[in-house]
């Protein structure tokens, strides 16, 4: 970069947060380990509501990029989010401290299951434990639909993709490809 040309800061870099690897690492880290299995309530929980990293909106919009990315969609928002606030330095950070804990824990859950796995009370508290990871990915949701205006647009094009994905059994990607252009051509109407 020529010297007379300085690094272009996003307007959150200029008075939001001031976050390092360290943290991102940290954060990452502790929200891997909160929600094993699915870390997305954790996730708003730790950086909108807790940390104040994100605003509702910022989360949102993050999640609906990584959505769009091929892969997880924790993980593509842990690099989205750890280069936002900390460059590369940050991204290899925030997408170590998601992975790390978890590929140990998973080791060692594979060991005491290839032992024990067969045992009922194994059986009946993976059970339970399934029917609280949907009561949290349900919550989360309906906290992330506050974030949505109140316009009937949106909850139209949720309920077309509801109908298509869930009753209909169509692919997600076929849903999502030909609603898109719609719902996106609907957004620039309402900010024209």
């Amino acid at each position: 970069m020529p010297p007379d040309q300085a690094p272009v800061e996003s307007p959150h870099d200029a008075d939001g947060p001031k976050v390092g690897p360290l943290d991102l690492f940290l954060a990452f880290s502790q929200l891997a380990l909160s929600g094993f299995g699915g870390v997305l309530p954790w996730a708003h929980r730790t950086l909108v509501e807790r940390r104040g990293w994100l605003t509702q909106r910022e989360f949102v919009e993050t999640l609906a990029l990584g959505q769009l990315l091929p892969g997880p969609n924790i993980g593509n928002m842990a690099v989205m989010i750890g280069y936002r606030f900390a460059g590369y330095a940050g991204a290899v950070a925030a997408i170590a401290g998601l992975v790390g804990g978890p590929f140990l824990l998973m080791i060692a859950a594979g060991l005491l299951y290839s032992n024990y796995g067969a045992l009922p009370l194994v059986q009946q508290a993976l059970s339970g434990m399934s029917a609280v990871a949907a009561g949290l990915v349900l919550a989360t949701g309906l906290k992330m639909a506050g974030s949505i205006r109140r316009h009937w647009r949106p909850w139209l094009f949720t309920a077309l993709a509801l109908a298509g994905v869930g009753a209909l059994r169509w692919p997600l990607l076929a849903v999502v490809g030909a609603l898109a252009p719609f719902a996106i051509a609907a957004a620039w109407r309402d900010e024209a």
